[in-house]
């Protein structure tokens, strides 16, 4: 039909036929979370613009080519692109923590202006968990030994778990240093973007 409006590309609907998968995932999800003790925050979809800038970083290509960022009347607001930096932000503000460490866990969509591409959109939905106010290893532990278990009530068979590890803040202070002068000696190589982020964010 002419003159028909169609959703933006890479921000698709979920139809009725398709929510049955959704909420049976949904549900288990909240199921296995709450299992270990984590409690459901919702934070708003916008936030200002400087809280993703602090958190992710100013030079990263989040920040500077897939926000969806506009000015309000002077204040600069973005659709968040990602969901730690909103929970950390409402912890802080709420000051959720001034009873001891917290376990949340959030859901909902995300933004971010990509080139739309199999199994990567615009808008796209999350289910995330975050520690906060503990110290040790053991918390990860805990979320990877949650997540396992979340795959397995989810069905999935074949996956494999990958772990890496990016130091103590010396370690990485000495790796930052060194892969700086590697790319100093292959300057030529690099693109606008390389050249620009060598000293800013070289990680």
């Amino acid at each position: 039909m002419a003159g028909t409006i169609q959703a933006v590309r890479g921000m698709n609907d979920v139809l009725p036929g398709e929510t049955a998968l959704w909420h049976w995932f949904e549900d288990t999800a909240r199921n296995v979370f709450g299992q270990y003790g984590y409690r459901n925050i919702r934070t708003p979809i916008v936030e200002k613009t400087e809280l993703f800038v602090r958190g992710i970083g100013e030079v990263t290509d989040i920040v500077e080519k897939e926000m969806y960022s506009f000015d309000d009347h002077g204040e600069m607001l973005s659709l968040r692109p990602e969901g730690t930096a909103p929970t950390v932000r409402a912890a802080l503000e709420h000051n959720l923590l001034y009873d001891g460490p917290k376990r949340l866990w959030y859901s909902g969509p995300l933004f971010r202006h990509e080139r739309p591409q199999k199994g990567r959109y615009r808008q796209y939905h999350t289910f995330g968990a975050e520690a906060l106010g503990f110290a040790g290893p053991d918390i990860d532990v805990e979320q990877l030994v949650m997540v396992g278990r979340l795959w397995k009530r989810l069905g999935l068979s074949g996956m494999t778990l990958e772990l890496n590890s990016i130091g103590t803040s010396d370690e990485r202070q000495a790796f930052r240093t060194q892969l700086i002068a590697h790319f100093e000696r292959h300057f030529k190589l690099l693109d606008d973007d390389a050249k620009r982020r060598l000293h800013s964010n070289p990680l």
